[in-house]
């Protein structure tokens, strides 16, 4: 896919950045609406990780090199999650840092370094499992 501007107005002529995808597949343009929840994970993950790297190239060469990605997993099938996972890898091997937040239990067998918060009667504590 290949996000673009669009100018088409919803609703009451408000609205946020518009924007279509150009599916490589159809050729065609489309609505972002008409994303499946892997796609619009996938778009959303795209469109963050572009926005990094403009602000990267207008902030004087100032950094972001961590990401954190908030749920999102539970719409994605096996293949697209394995698709997401070495995406994220990529980056952590370029020394980018993604931080998951997520309750999708196969991602705890997937992901070796975890944080996970345990909530408890006195308050929240947090266990740390495996490593980087």
């Amino acid at each position: 896919y290949t996000l673009v501007h669009s100018d088409d107005r919803s609703g009451r002529g408000r609205s946020g950045l518009g924007l279509h995808v150009v599916d490589a597949w159809t050729g065609r343009e489309r609505d972002t609406a008409t994303l499946s929840g892997g796609e619009t994970f996938f778009a959303s993950l795209a469109l963050a990780l572009g926005l990094a790297d403009v602000v990267t190239d207008e902030a004087g060469g100032v950094r972001l090199d961590t990401l954190f990605i908030d749920e999102g997993f539970g719409s994605l099938d096996d293949q697209t999650l394995d698709e997401v996972l070495d995406v994220l890898d990529s980056l952590r091997e370029r020394d980018r840092s993604v931080g998951i937040v997520s309750h999708v239990a196969d991602l705890r067998r997937r992901v070796h370094a975890q944080l996970e918060i345990v909530k408890g009667r006195s308050g929240s504590t947090v266990r740390q499992r495996g490593s980087a």
